[in-house]
């Protein structure tokens, strides 16, 4: 940032917001000047580009008025176009005002194309013009509190990463940050975490960065993905299994509390747990001991527990699909990850960060194109972060240009139609059933990409869509 920026931005913040008119007619300045302070509006002045060039710069203003010509003789209008280009360069943020006369109009609509906030005719209308600078003045005001609330954010940001290990966690909104905030500072404890939130907004991020500031940091981090075990086989993964205990069981087979020892272990999918499993899952949570399964041995477990649901589980512990007991003893701290598209700041810093993880594996698209931002920003990410990844390495993937275009990221909605078959269902039902459309539709009816969208495995969609009644129909295209 040039040096005379940051001086004028200093100054800003010291001083009040005030108007500063530039014009080499005497009696002009004084009009305004008085204009200004019948209304209440702090006035400084400047007679020409030179002085109100290093006015604006050292004392900072909220808003400029300016001429567009300077001298009697002067009517090309290129003095203000070049004090207007100096003054933008000091600050790009800066509201001008232009007054000019009728042989200067033309030049003043083009300034307003490079950023000018508006223009007027002499001579000015005093109602249009003290509204005008009134509220360019408190545009600058909201500009300068957000970019203060911005920098806040960023030195919190920088002090959270600085104090704590993020694992590589990408963000700027203020939602995320409150919750990673929260994560690191029950970290410390051994209390069982329960992650909700949409599949792919990063949950299993938060339980690798609570791992990683907990006093298991060198134990074993386990993940399972619960709605991926079939559910005849379920108990043994998780709990172990004696030779003999199901068809094919030769030998010992130590299950995943047993693996996850003196570390954690991060369940996803919870929801998905059988009934008959979370009775076993309420005896370990409870006594930190469990039963291989054909066995009667009772062996202990210190693990520290996190657990993860993309489903209403309040709902499903309503409608008895869920033990309240379990999910009491599950939810001892509940971190609700937003949805991407709740935190839109997010979006193209995460972009970014996963374009530049890509280096090298596609030809060109070294940067986004300001369409393929404005895409971006625009789509509805069904599949939260997880889609984003996805888009950004099928566009690195398949881009020929040296930046990634609109086109490159694929992200048209117009694909196979999807039918949910007719049927009384729960609002939690309700709600997942419309993820599973929203991300049937942005996969074209593709369900393993679908599945990979929601962080789910292609199993475990098929058995959601199944309960739903959710079905793919296929047409033939036209």
């Amino acid at each position: 940032m040039p040096r005379d920026r940051v001086a004028y931005n200093g100054a800003m913040k010291r001083q009040e917001l005030k108007v500063l008119v530039v014009d080499d007619e005497a009696a002009v300045i004084e009009a305004l000047k008085l204009l200004f302070d019948v209304h209440g509006i702090p006035c400084i002045s400047a007679a020409t580009p030179e002085e109100g060039l290093h006015r604006a710069i050292q004392e900072g203003v909220g808003a400029v008025v300016q001429d567009m010509n300077f001298g009697a003789d002067k009517t090309s209008g290129e003095q203000g176009v070049r004090l207007f280009r100096s003054l933008r360069e000091a600050d790009p943020d800066l509201p001008i005002l232009l007054i000019t006369a009728w042989v200067s109009l033309e030049t003043a609509v083009s300034l307003v194309k490079e950023g000018a906030a508006d223009y007027m005719a002499k001579p000015w209308d005093d109602d249009k013009l003290v509204t005008t600078v009134r509220n360019l003045l408190e545009m600058r005001r909201l500009r300068t509190e957000n970019r203060d609330l911005q920098q806040q954010g960023r030195r919190a940001r920088q002090a959270l990463a600085e104090r704590y290990d993020l694992c590589g966690l990408v963000y700027e909104s203020e939602s995320m940050h409150r919750i990673v905030s929260l994560a690191v500072n029950v970290s410390g404890s051994d209390a069982p975490i329960l992650l909700t939130g949409p599949s792919g907004a990063g949950k299993e991020k938060l339980a690798e960065i609570v791992q990683a500031n907990s006093r298991r940091h060198d134990g074993p981090f386990i993940r399972v993905n619960v709605g991926a075990l079939p559910e005849d086989l379920m108990e043994g993964e998780l709990f172990g299994s004696e030779p003999g205990a199901y068809t094919g069981a030769k030998g010992v087979r130590a299950g995943r509390f047993e693996a996850a020892d003196g570390g954690t272990l991060f369940l996803d999918e919870i929801d998905a747990l059988p009934l008959s499993g979370q009775v076993k899952l309420l005896r370990v949570v409870q006594s930190g001991e469990y039963q291989r399964l054909g066995s009667s041995r009772a062996r202990k477990a210190d693990v520290r527990l996190i657990s993860a649901t993309n489903s209403d589980i309040h709902g499903l512990v309503d409608q008895g699909r869920f033990r309240e007991d379990l999910f009491y003893r599950l939810n001892v701290i509940e971190l609700q990850v937003p949805p991407l598209d709740r935190r839109p700041e997010d979006i193209l810093p995460l972009a970014t960060h996963f374009l530049r993880s890509m280096e090298g594996e596609g030809r060109g698209a070294g940067s986004l194109s300001p369409e393929a931002e404005d895409a971006l920003l625009r789509h509805t990410w069904a599949g939260n972060v997880r889609e984003l990844q996805n888009r950004i390495r099928r566009a690195v993937l398949t881009c020929t240009g040296d930046s990634i275009g609109r086109v490159d990221l694929d992200l048209s909605t117009d694909g196979v139609p999807v039918t949910v078959a007719a049927g009384p269902h729960s609002t939690a039902d309700a709600i997942e059933r419309k993820k599973i459309e929203q991300a049937l539709l942005q996969a074209e009816g593709v369900v393993s990409r679908a599945a990979q969208d929601l962080g789910l495995s292609r199993q475990a969609l098929y058995r959601k869509m199944d309960r739903l009644g959710i079905t793919i129909e296929r047409r033939p295209r036209i």
